[in-house]
């Protein structure tokens, strides 16, 4: 390896015969060769396979082309070795190394040689080579070109020839790999790679061929025997191939199926694939992968329970089998439809019971919401739901009964548009839900009140409507049982709970009618409120029994998810209860102060202190909630903010810091990015009393105070961006404390602050320059300070992420220079020049910090930080090739350069997919569209 770091330095330039070096002493001895072998394949790996960010732009492309080159030595070194050698470990390490050329190397190599052949016929029947033998050829399978087609078509025969002999078509494969060894396994796992990765990339193109569709139905007939293999791994692989050819096959006539199919109707492609699909259907909904809002559970000890962990794997393969289940049942809706229904049967009737079996077909079953017709959808679910509740009174013992409904919920929860459709229907499941609250077994109370959130969500409208053959809106029927319905359920079920009916209520559309029903809606949790507040004002001290504040924290609570839902209009109850909430956050604030007066900050641990805390919290996320869905800033801003300050600013100046909350911060920031400009002169008060007193908190290291490290920093990001008009009125000795509070956050080690930082600054920078007055003092004082402060972070390895941002702020602020925005002089000793003068610092900065920089290094990137600074990309390369310069020669690891282009390339991708399957009826589970496309 080290020897790999040298040639990467050294090579072409210095030793410029290095590649006709090693291949000649390979030729004069065997373990020589083998070791030259290594030495190529990870030459290989660290030019083409890593070179990104590890050395500049052009010496990576300049390695490459040597490469490139001078290959036909190094394969006529390999070619000898695998016609000539007997040397088992060395012929082994040729196809290594082999492997690692295969996806740079000129494609004549592959294609115009005897290399397809060889590797078939010499190697891949031979146990010891056949795993490197399979993954040369799933490589050279996955070359993307338009020519070399009957080689393509030549390495699928001779291959698929092979494989015949080697593991017949009767095999088992399943069980094969069950009782195989690690070597055996692996060759199972490589041939779903290399049939995979063929008949994605040219399977059409064997299609094409009348002659070879035996051959491909073979190969698929393959690929079902290795999906039934018992590893998830393996699965996935076959899972990527049967979702791409589903997919393929529906986007190439969407449309073509209508509600009768004939055979006669079926595109010709989609005719040659119908057996198959058949089998993949019933894979997909035996196999079928559990969802994310199942929670009860059949564990490793074959209890029911209740889930807690959410196992984000499990959640992923879910939605490809989903996604994949989806495209099937839209080529064919009948088949899945029969496929299910068999399965249902067979678990009425015993012969397929079980737990698991029932589990799989119910996820399946719920996976495909949105795929069908509606009318079919329609009588498909009336049956699924009638066979579940028949089995459920069927089977006894309540783990039977807890998995059968949670099945049913699940069902239920991911039809919401045949919920809507059916109000008898939808009542009759809504009650159902009901009945499960009282159900005490482990997991189903959660997830009815989880189920029952969802429905309200998608169908609220027909909750707060009169429907056909009802007396009254069936809201009010639950908000005259609400006692009875949630009797039962633990605080936080009892929170969900209100949250579900706030959704139903804010649908409601007359005012009048919506305030009498939030008051309904209110009175359990108000009747609390009133009395604990009646006791408190006959004797305060009631607000230090523990069971009391768990009360408030707990009603509290049910108004900031009711809030949550509801939106604006809960503002009725907000008025009720503000005043004895503010009061009530003052009164706990001063028995909160006392205490750590009398006991010491350790006092904050204690089970009531944190419990008074609580209360204060949801005080203000109640606040913050309401403020950022209120559609009033007037209203707010006058009667609402200022008894929020005047309770809130004080006690939080005042607090020792391990009592402040956090929560104040966010609702300053929240408040302040509601109310914009109305809130500007409040602005220097509430800075007053929040902003240094924090900064103490949080400056004296990265870690301590997390949440108001980052609270503080976004109550600074919104009075930067709304207010930036009282910065400048006030004291320079406050404002220099701002942009020092800014310059420790883009520095921060944590990455949502140190982007925030990075956020501010240039939003301050922008704003400033809007200030013509204050503009160029601020250039005077601070333009070098920031320049300054922006590199040692550019140059800090573990900025990388962010620089992006260094470079359009770099940019920005070269280009303010060079067009003279920036008027007043930046030096005493050059003041006509200030072009001239920022590039002496910047120059003097970069050569104190990197002395083994040369100048003529140090004067071409200067010089293009002036002439890049229109074009951020090539700009931000130009930075990048600098910072790879000087890690050069430090002897530091480079890889993280391209972080933020991975992430945003992860970023863009998974956006594209989203647009796709916003287009394919079924993709998404009906929870994840967006609120017009449901109701």
């Amino acid at each position: 390896m080290i020897l790999v770091q040298i040639l990467k330095q050294e090579w072409p330039k210095h030793w410029p015969t290095f590649i006709s070096d090693i291949v000649g002493a390979s030729r004069t001895s065997e373990s020589l060769c083998q070791n030259n072998m290594i030495i190529l394949k990870l030459l290989s790996e660290e030019v083409f396979d890593f070179s990104s960010g590890q050395m500049t732009q052009v010496k990576a492309k300049h390695l490459k082309d040597s490469m490139c080159n001078e290959f036909s030595q190094i394969f006529q070194l390999c070619q000898f070795v695998m016609e000539n050698s007997q040397n088992a470990p060395l012929v082994h390490a040729t196809l290594e190394t082999l492997l690692r050329f295969l996806n740079w190397i000129p494609l004549g190599y592959i294609f115009e040689t005897k290399l397809i052949s060889t590797l078939v016929y010499k190697f891949l029947n031979v146990p010891m080579f056949r795993n490197v033998t399979l993954k040369c050829l799933t490589e050279i399978a996955g070359v993307s070109v338009n020519q070399y087609e009957e080689q393509f078509v030549n390495l699928f025969t001779l291959t698929m020839c092979q494989l015949k002999q080697m593991l017949p078509l009767n095999t088992n494969i399943r069980l094969a790999y069950a009782n195989g060894k690690d070597d055996e396994q692996n060759f199972i796992q490589n041939l779903s790679l290399f049939l995979c990765t063929f008949l994605k990339e040219h399977g059409q193109l064997i299609e094409k061929r009348p002659n070879l569709r035996e051959t491909l139905m073979e190969a698929l007939h393959y690929m079902l025997l290795v999906s039934e293999v018992e590893e998830t791994e393996i699965f996935k692989i076959c899972l990527e191939y049967w979702n791409h050819l589903a997919a393929e096959l529906y986007r190439e006539s969407p449309f073509s199926t209508s509600s009768t199919p004939l055979l006669s109707d079926v595109p010709p492609r989609r005719h040659l694939y119908l057996p198959v699909l058949s089998q993949v259907r019933l894979l997909m909904v035996s196999r079928m992968a559990k969802p994310e809002e199942v929670l009860v559970v059949e564990n490793d000890q074959g209890e029911v329970v209740r889930e807690f962990m959410k196992d984000t794997d499990a959640i992923n393969l879910y939605k490809n089998m989903r996604e994949t289940l989806v495209y099937l049942t839209h080529l064919d809706y009948a088949d899945t439809e029969r496929i299910m229904t068999e399965k249902l049967h067979n678990q009425v009737n015993g012969t397929e019971w079980s737990w698991r079996n029932l589990n799989m077909l119910c996820w399946a079953i719920g996976s495909i919401s949105g795929a069908m017709h509606e009318e079919d959808e329609k009588r498909f679910l009336v049956t699924v739901i009638k066979d579940l509740l028949g089995l459920c009174e069927q089977k006894r013992g309540k783990d039977n009964k807890a998995i059968i409904a949670s099945n049913i919920m699940y069902i239920v929860g991911q039809y919401p548009r045949f919920l809507r459709a059916h109000w008898k229907f939808l009542k009759t499941v809504v009650n159902k839900l009901f009945e499960f609250m009282h159900e005490t077994h482990d997991g189903v109370q959660d997830m009815a009140c989880d189920t029952f959130i969802k429905i309200a969500q998608k169908c609220r409208r027909h909750f707060v409507q009169v429907q056909v053959g009802e007396v009254m809106p069936f809201i009010d029927e639950i908000l005259n049982n609400i006692n009875t319905i949630i009797c039962d359920l633990q605080p936080q079920q009892v929170h969900t709970f209100y949250e579900a009916v706030g959704y139903m209520i804010g649908a409601q559309t007359d005012q009048a009618v919506q305030e009498l029903l939030i008051e309904k809606y209110m009175l359990l949790p108000n009747q609390v409120w009133d009395s604990i507040i009646q006791q408190a004002t006959k004797n305060v001290d009631i607000l230090k029994d523990a069971e009391t504040v768990r009360q408030l924290g707990s009603i509290l609570k049910t108004n900031v998810r009711a809030c949550k839902a509801v939106g604006h209009p809960f503002v009725v109850q907000l008025g009720r209860i503000y005043l004895d909430m503010l009061n009530v956050y003052k009164c706990l604030s001063e028995n909160i102060s006392s205490a750590v007066q009398t006991n010491g900050e350790m006092v904050t641990k204690q089970p009531l202190i944190r419990s008074m805390r609580t209360v204060k919290r949801e005080t203000l996320k109640l606040i913050s909630g309401w403020v950022s869905r209120s559609n009033d800033p007037q209203m707010v801003g006058e009667n609402f903010v200022p008894p929020l300050l005047e309770a809130v600013l004080i006690d939080y100046q005042r607090n020792v810091p391990a009592a402040r909350e956090p929560e104040v911060l966010s609702t300053m920031a929240t408040i302040v990015n509601k109310l914009g400009v109305h809130i500007t002169g409040e602005i220097p008060k509430i800075f007053d009393a929040v902003f240094e007193c924090t900064l103490n908190m949080i400056n004296k290291d990265f870690e301590e105070f997390p949440e108001h490290r980052t609270h503080f920093f976004y109550l600074l990001q919104a009075a930067t961006s709304q207010c930036f008009t009282a910065f400048l009125s006030i004291a320079p000795a406050q404002f220099k404390l701002i942009l020092d509070s800014i310059i420790w956050a883009f520095k921060h080690t944590m990455r949502n602050v140190a982007d925030t930082g990075l956020q501010i600054l240039y939003t301050l920078l922008q704003n400033v320059s809007a200030e013509e007055a204050a503009a160029q003092s601020f250039y005077q004082t601070y333009f070098c300070d920031i320049l300054q402060h922006i590199f040692s972070v550019v140059t800090d390895t573990s900025h990388t992420a962010g620089l992006t941002m260094h470079a359009t702020i770099l940019a920005y602020m070269f280009n303010l220079v060079e067009e003279g925005k920036v008027s007043v002089a930046l030096s005493a000793t050059s003041p006509a020049n200030n072009q001239a003068h920022v590039q002496e610092y910047i120059a003097n900065l970069l050569k104190t910090a990197f002395p083994h920089l040369q100048d003529a290094q140090v004067k071409v990137f200067v010089t293009g930080l002036f002439s890049l600074n229109q074009d951020i990309p090539a700009f931000k390369e130009h930075l990048r090739d600098f910072l790879v310069q000087i890690k050069e020669f430090a002897g530091e690891d480079t890889t993280d350069l391209f972080l933020e282009e991975r992430e945003t390339a992860l970023r863009q991708a998974q956006e594209e997919k989203h647009k796709i399957q916003m287009s394919v009826p079924g993709i998404l589970n009906p929870h994840e569209l967006p609120e017009e496309m449901c109701d």
